[in-house]
């Protein structure tokens, strides 16, 4: 059984203007995206700022995002690292802050062979009972997981479950379904092709867009599991202006802003990122109106 099917928000790290976790905020924005319709929240990922989090202030994260979620949805903890021993002990530590399951991106700057990514993602897995879901997004790690390694993961390890896939290559990924005989857990890692990928057996999408258009983003996948695929291309097609923009500047920059125009305290980013450029901004603002989304004045 998939740790969920439909649309994961990979949820942000609101932060005050001093650069620490606001608790308080995230927990209205967890309580926000659940009564919108998210079907699951994965918690210090990209968007979520973990490159940038202590150790300890990763692992309360998690833990407070678990309680401010109660059972409702399942939280899926962000556990990766390039460092394999530090991913076994994040991965160790959300299980014990009550994960329902991981998000283990590849090792990114070392540049792993297939070779050395079989072994360190067969380590983690070893360390924890929780399902996995590998993280394979090339373009921030430097490496691809390709089809093959992915279909012996899948095969090779019990609690291997799935992969989110941010390659944008439906080639790849329909190898992907074609070496595992479809016996697996795949998600979306891009907002803009979540009906080819589901419409290929994908589970859903673990999206960026979920925190602006919960429910628009859980129809969409809902919608083509069950067939209409008319419906679910048409909300594709209409929000593809606004996925565009929340991807203008580097993700989490874009949904941060976003965030702040609707209302929500979603804070400043840490460094290295910075401010989204005022041009973009004003760009996102006028496309969000004309989705019919709610923008502060």
């Amino acid at each position: 059984m998939a740790i969920f099917t439909g649309a994961g928000v990979a949820l942000i790290t609101p932060m005050k203007e001093d650069g620490s976790i606001c608790y308080e905020e995230m927990e209205r924005i967890v309580n926000d995206q659940i009564a919108g319709g998210t079907d699951a929240i994965i918690v210090c990922g990209t968007t979520g700022e973990a490159s940038t989090m202590s150790h300890e202030e990763h692992i309360e994260t998690i833990r407070a995002c678990v309680e401010m979620t109660k059972k409702r949805i399942p939280v899926i903890a962000g556990s990766g690292s390039n460092c394999t021993e530090t991913a076994v002990h994040l991965s160790k530590e959300a299980q014990r802050a009550g994960a329902d399951g991981l998000l283990v991106v590849s090792p990114y700057y070392n540049k792993a062979t297939q070779n050395g990514l079989k072994k360190h993602f067969t380590e983690v897995a070893k360390s924890v009972d929780l399902p996995i879901l590998l993280y394979n997004i090339q373009g921030r790690t430097g490496v691809n997981i390709v089809p093959q390694t992915i279909a012996d993961l899948v095969k090779e390890t019990d609690n291997i479950v799935g992969v989110k896939e941010a390659s944008g290559d439906l080639l790849q990924i329909s190898e992907i379904f074609s070496l595992t005989q479809g016996e697996i857990d795949l998600y979306s890692g891009n907002d803009e092709l979540v009906v080819p990928i589901v419409a290929l057996g994908g589970k859903g999408v673990i999206s960026v867009a979920s925190h602006v258009i919960p429910k628009q983003m859980h129809d969409m996948v809902i919608k083509t599991i069950e067939g209409d695929v008319k419906t679910a291309s048409h909300l594709q097609i209409k929000y593809l202006p606004l996925i565009n923009a929340l991807f203008s500047e580097v993700n989490p920059i874009p949904v941060k802003a976003a965030m702040n125009l609707m209302g929500y305290q979603a804070g400043p980013l840490r460094l290295p990122l910075t401010e989204m450029e005022e041009d973009h901004k004003e760009a996102l603002k006028n496309i969000m109106i004309a989705a019919g989304i709610s923008v502060a004045e």
